[in-house]
């Protein structure tokens, strides 16, 4: 998942030039599919199989579904509102209040935190394991991990839609060898079709312990589905977003929705949910045992390389944001300063580091990756509702328009997903919060500076 939502809605100097619209309908499909894949199908798949035993297809399946109903209202929006500022904007033009405004771009950034920091949990985890046989404390290398991405955006990382296309083709070639797996393990006759519909960790087996448990694995599992609401960043460098967004999006996440049920079935099909949820690399268990001479090496390369650029791409954004939201004058100023030499956002790398570091200490992959998911839920719950409130908003130009029945299921499975109905343990919970409330802290001092220069 990566985050670039900015809170302003005004738009460019007129004698400055708008970005290129270099951003064809095949590329921006990648991009999407991209932006989706990485930490979350590498790294959850085996805590979400805890959370709901062998028949952890569901979870994805149901997660799918939330996906494309949130989905919908992007499209309709980003096809209505064509700029690069995401959530915020959306929820700008609904209700016009800065401070609801402003939470929801500092939850998005801190989503992205969230999920950088699991992927540094997930690095540090058995998929480095089956490379290096150094018994570094996780922790520490999960921090150092943290500094090198730092360190990379102090010197200037620029990426492209090119690069991540090319990156993409790597994740997904991972995920095809697992694929390919499944697919030799059921014509072998390998495998254990009946653990597709095993429960066994449905807590006391009643229907609410089971109820709770899907939820519970769903809210978890959506950790895996974040990432297409970044693609309307793009919309101001793409061409003809109004028509290319809506096919690009639904493919993006049809496509990623489709691999990551077929990726749980051959998880769940090869390997006990128990040995699943036991690993940090729970695809490389699916890998040693499926029967091909795979190199486990080589996969363990690719599931690194996943989650690097997962975390790379959030802690760049991340930053971006923080020094987007200082120049809006809605952060403290000083955050917006950059590095002479290098021309990067210096304060807003150390500060979204300095949180990263944090949350790698307060937490595993589990938790890290269900607070990612919590902060998104939330945001999506209000983009759903600002959806039909902007209906009455209307532009000079044709646009998608989803039915009216997606946004209001959209807004109530998120805010089901992100209730204590999804049996989230109070952890999460208090991380989110101490988060946000960092942010309104941050938000009360700028006003205060900016009433004494008389800047209020």
């Amino acid at each position: 998942m990566t985050t670039s939502d900015t809170p302003t809605t005004t738009p460019p100097p007129a004698e400055e030039p708008g970005l290129k619209r270099a951003i064809g309908p095949k590329l921006l499909i990648l991009f999407v599919i991209g932006d989706i894949l990485g930490t979350g199908i590498y790294a959850t798949t085996g805590k979400v199989a805890g959370k709901v035993g062998g028949a952890l297809w569901l979870p994805f399946a149901i997660g799918f579904v939330v996906a494309i109903l949130t989905a919908a209202s992007y499209v309709e929006l980003v096809g209505k509102y064509p700029k690069a500022a995401g959530a915020a904007l959306y929820t700008q033009k609904a209700f016009k209040v800065p401070f609801l405004t402003f939470i929801i771009a500092f939850m998005v950034m801190c989503s992205g935190l969230s999920s950088a920091s699991a992927a540094a949990r997930a690095f540090s985890g058995d998929y480095l394991g089956e490379l290096t046989s150094d018994a570094l404390p996780p922790t520490l290398v999960a921090i150092l991990f943290i500094l090198a991405l730092a360190a990379l955006n102090l010197r200037g990382v620029a990426e492209s839609v090119k690069t991540n296309v090319v990156l993409t083709l790597v994740e997904l070639t991972g995920l095809a060898i697992i694929l390919a797996i499944g697919a030799y393990a059921v014509l072998s006759g390998d495998g254990e079709p009946s653990r597709l519909t095993d429960f066994e960790a449905g807590g006391d087996g009643t229907a609410y312990a089971l109820m709770t448990g899907v939820l519970g694995a769903t809210a978890l599992g959506f950790f895996a589905f974040v990432g297409f609401e970044d693609s309307v960043n793009m919309a101001e460098e793409t061409k003809d977003p109004t028509r290319t967004f809506p096919r690009a999006i639904f493919i993006g996440v049809a496509v990623t929705g489709t691999i990551y049920v077929l990726v749980a079935l051959v998880s769940s099909l090869l390997v006990d949910y128990k040995v699943l949820e036991g690993s940090s690399g729970p695809l490389l268990e699916v890998v040693k045992a499926g029967g091909i001479d795979f190199p486990h090496k080589l996969f363990a390369l690719i599931a690194l390389f996943a989650v690097t650029n997962s975390a790379l791409i959030n802690i760049m954004m991340a930053s971006r944001l923080c020094y987007g939201m200082a120049n809006e004058r809605i952060l403290p100023r000083a955050m917006g300063r950059v590095l002479p030499s290098r021309r990067t956002p210096v304060v807003g790398i150390i500060f979204v580091s300095v949180l990263a570091i944090g949350l790698v200490s307060t937490g595993e992959i589990e938790g890290l990756g269900d607070t990612t998911a919590f902060l998104l839920l939330c945001v999506f719950a209000v983009v759903n509702i600002a959806v039909l409130v902007l209906r009455k908003d209307r532009v000079d130009h044709e646009h998608f328009r989803t039915p009216t029945v997606l946004p209001v299921l959209g807004a109530i499975t998120a805010l089901v997903l992100a209730s204590p109905l999804a049996d989230r343990p109070a952890e999460v919970y208090i991380r989110a919060g101490v988060l946000v409330a960092i942010g309104i802290v941050l938000w009360a001092v700028n006003k205060v500076v900016m009433k004494t220069q008389g800047e209020a």
